[in-house]
């Protein structure tokens, strides 16, 4: 598992990336008093790409790569991510080994200083709205066509000064989980609704991957599992997965569980959101005392989660019904023309000439 009695944890250089690897290192070390824990910072391709929209590039694992590649090579024993950034296929012998419990995974709005109480509906016809994600644009574009919206690269401190510094942008929109954990809860101005907004896959998230023959790393770092929001995030990955979307297409979830049923939100848009899909679909989640478990294979019930070990420490029936149930929806969006929403979209975005919508 580790060098020298010393666990080696992977991370992204940026202010949040570091307070969210923290707060895991943290957590391990309150479970675990002895443990010797090495942060090793490292820059990824999403990191280093400034002067484009991500949605462009066309790579994949943008914020991931680098780190997994380390992995991979036994450099460091485990990373840490936000789930969002993870793509739903991971590489070979890698394993998603824990789901942290989620903060609110919402999007906010942050208003410039200028405009302070004010909603989105209160801006003047032609304001700039600040956001990377074709997600968010294309839901608010629906809802506020008179505004513009403009890509916004950088860490989350740059975004800030952006907005704060200038006056190019009326607001910028960020999610509600990354600005709590930088201490700037303050600057929200409002939280969107999921009416409003649905969310990113796994938006809110951290997902610490290891190596799947790992054992010793798994069984430390399962220590963080919140089991409600492996539930969740497995249904949006395997929502995520059969779309087999990205960041260059609109989509969207939002997923609960209520009286032991899951239920499951999911979307599709095309760019400036004129056309969409929008489902919600639900299961049940008591299978835990069915005789079918006597009999169950494990590994058979992983093969929509991306999540390979969660089995060993969360029943995996459980998980089987939460892929079933992000595959299901998005077979049903699939089945009402969501493909041709996705590719009407992704072309729109390689043929706009500017970053503004």
């Amino acid at each position: 598992m580790c060098k020298n009695g010393v666990i080696r944890v992977g991370t992204r250089k940026s202010e949040l990336a570091m307070i969210q690897t923290n707060w895991v290192v943290n957590q391990l070390k309150t479970m675990n008093e002895s443990l010797e824990i090495e942060i090793i910072q490292m820059a990824t391709i999403g990191d280093k790409i400034l002067d484009k929209s991500l949605s462009k590039t066309g790579e994949k694992s943008l914020f991931t790569k680098e780190l997994e590649d380390a992995l991979i090579a036994k450099q460091v024993d485990l990373v840490v991510n936000s789930l969002k950034d993870m793509p739903s296929t991971l590489p070979n012998n890698l394993t998603i080994s824990a789901v942290s419990r989620r903060e609110d995974p919402r999007d906010a709005v942050i208003m410039h200083p200028a405009n302070y109480g004010k909603r989105l509906e209160d801006l003047p016809t032609g304001s700039v709205i600040g956001t990377s994600s074709l997600r968010r644009v294309a839901q608010l574009k629906k809802l506020f066509p008179d505004l513009k919206f403009k890509s916004i690269r950088g860490n989350l401190n740059t975004r800030l000064r952006k907005l704060d510094n200038g006056d190019d942008f009326a607001a910028i929109i960020l999610a509600v989980a990354g600005v709590k954990r930088m201490g700037w809860s303050p600057r929200i101005s409002y939280i969107l609704t999921t009416d409003e907004c649905l969310y990113a896959i796994g938006q809110g998230a951290l997902g610490i991957e290891t190596r799947a023959d790992d054992m010793q790393s798994i069984k430390l770092v399962a220590q963080l599992h919140d089991k409600d929001t492996v539930i969740r995030t497995v249904a949006e990955r395997a929502f995520l997965k059969t779309l087999g979307g990205g960041c260059s297409v609109p989509q969207a979830v939002h997923s609960w569980i209520e009286d032991d049923q899951l239920y499951m939100k999911g979307a599709v848009f095309n760019l400036d959101g004129s056309k969409s899909l929008l489902e919600t679909m639900q299961t049940s989640l008591l299978v835990e005392d069915q005789h079918v478990l006597e009999v169950v294979d494990p590994e058979s019930c992983c093969e929509f989660a991306s999540i390979t070990t969660s089995h060993r420490f969360i029943h995996p029936m459980l998980l089987k019904v939460a892929g079933h149930l992000g595959r299901d929806l998005a077979l049903l969006l699939l089945g009402k023309g969501a493909r041709e929403i996705l590719d009407e979209a992704r072309r729109q975005n390689m043929e706009r000439v500017d970053d503004v919508i």
